[in-house]
């Protein structure tokens, strides 16, 4: 049984975010000149906002609308560690897009995107508060990196090595 449409978009809309985030976010923070650096901070920040509208949608759509259940040939812990790696994820997840919220409206810094829909900042400037939450973002991004990593070796092994329908339950992206 397949997740359906919404769900696999959801899902690859993610995807397409975190592997887009990952790498500005590595290379933003490299010393770089301004003319480099602004542009590619200015496309984190909005993207990050992107990313926590998008994963609590997909929260609430999820609350609503369960996933499949997994094939009854999986054993009882590969279920487990595939439960624990999805909320895992979504609570990373969450984790970065507030901790980078927090880091960067309380450390004094626009978020564009949000000043261009006239939202303005839900906390005043606070550097000790910032200097936390960039230190929670770092941490969160690594573990970020390190689980994304196991899921796709995951999926990965279900798909290519046993073909046991896991996989295809997320595949291809959008067919009916």
């Amino acid at each position: 049984m397949r997740y359906g449409v919404v769900s696999r978009g959801f899902h690859w809309l993610t995807v397409l975010l975190v592997f887009t985030m990952i790498p500005v976010g590595l290379i933003m923070t490299q010393d770089l000149p301004r003319s480099i650096q602004n542009p590619l901070f200015i496309l984190h920040k909005g993207l990050g906002v992107v990313v926590l509208v998008v994963v609590a949608l997909r929260l609430g759509w999820r609350a609503f609308n369960p996933p499949p259940p997994l094939p009854a040939a999986i054993p009882a812990p590969q279920r487990l560690a595939a439960a624990a790696t999805h909320a895992g994820l979504y609570a990373l997840l969450m984790v970065m897009a507030v901790s980078g919220y927090v880091r960067v409206t309380a450390g004094g810094f626009p978020i564009e995107l949000l000043v261009a829909f006239g939202v303005p900042p839900l906390l005043a400037e606070n550097e000790p508060l910032a200097e936390t939450a960039k230190a929670v973002h770092a941490a969160a991004a690594f573990a970020l990196i390190g689980l994304v990593s196991v899921h796709v070796a995951a999926a990965s092994y279900h798909g290519i090595v046993r073909r046991d329908g896991v996989f295809s339950r997320m595949w291809p992206p959008f067919s009916a």
